[in-house]
């Protein structure tokens, strides 16, 4: 069995074969992040043997052409946590292309741990849809978020008297903008105002986008995963992470795989 390491980037990506059995470096080669630089690595890797496994490190945005061109030619794919390959890179350290480096380090961190140990990539449409959606809400409420705190730190200077009347963790609320807003319209006209009052607009459309986004995965949960939703507890933000960052749960053969591939196995403390 060969197991190719693969290190991912936005233009290239660096592959290393190492065989499973000696852990010899059997070759090395960078492909481009394209299809026809897949379907070079398809023919390279096929060279140097039959029995093929492809640990990928696992960044999901720069790996996702890659994974499917290898599942769709019929390869086995497995994703690598970045976590578990600091151990395997310090044993690499050498000169040369840090690139080539690390792609071994991935292979070796595999054959270290045990192949069956990693879960092989699964590709579900509907969950991936479901993961960008929820990224992109903490996207914008993270934004939300910081306009928040900048427009409280404006209306200190502004109205100490009504930056002391709005409740911590309330000012985003439609009620306290729009007070806010009312009473921007009766100060002198400055550049302090002005940015108030675009902050004020803003945080308006991030909070109506946010729960835009919730809606959509609320709708989307109900249609592909509504037993989730029936759980005590578990709401549509809350499903949409389960399944957004577990799916295909089932690749793995245990709970204890799953849990550690999480970063959630329980650790030995005294």
């Amino acid at each position: 069995m060969i197991v190719i390491g693969a290190d991912v980037h936005k233009s290239t990506h660096a592959l290393a074969a190492v065989d499973a059995a000696t852990g010899q470096l059997l070759g090395e080669r960078e492909i481009a992040a394209r299809e026809q630089g897949h379907l070079e690595a398809l023919r390279w890797a096929r060279e140097l043997g039959d029995e093929l496994v492809w640990a990928i490190e696992d960044c999901r945005n720069l790996s996702h052409h890659l994974e499917r061109a290898l599942i769709g030619a019929g390869e086995r794919v497995l994703r690598v946590p970045p976590k578990l390959m600091g151990v395997s890179r310090r044993g690499e350290r050498e000169p040369g292309k840090s690139d080539q480096i690390d792609a071994r380090a991935i292979a070796r961190a595999v054959l270290r741990d045990g192949i069956e140990r990693f879960p092989q990539a699964f590709l579900d449409p509907v969950a991936a849809e479901i993961r960008l959606l929820c990224d992109h809400r903490d996207t914008v409420v993270v934004e939300k978020t910081m306009l928040t705190n900048r427009l409280r730190l404006n209306l200190l200077v502004l109205d100490p008297e009504l930056e002391a009347k709005v409740p911590s963790r309330k000012l985003d609320y439609p009620g306290q903008l729009q007070r806010i807003s009312r009473r921007s319209r009766s100060m002198p006209p400055s550049a302090r105002v002005r940015i108030a009052r675009d902050q004020v607009k803003r945080i308006t459309t991030l909070t109506r986008e946010a729960e835009a986004l919730k809606r959509e995965l609320r709708d989307l949960i109900r249609q592909h995963h509504p037993q989730l939703l029936a759980e005590t507890g578990c709401g549509p933000l809350s499903a949409a992470i389960l399944i957004g960052q577990t799916a295909g749960a089932s690749r793995f053969a245990s709970d204890a795989q799953f849990a550690r591939a999480a970063g959630v196995a329980p650790i030995s403390v005294s």
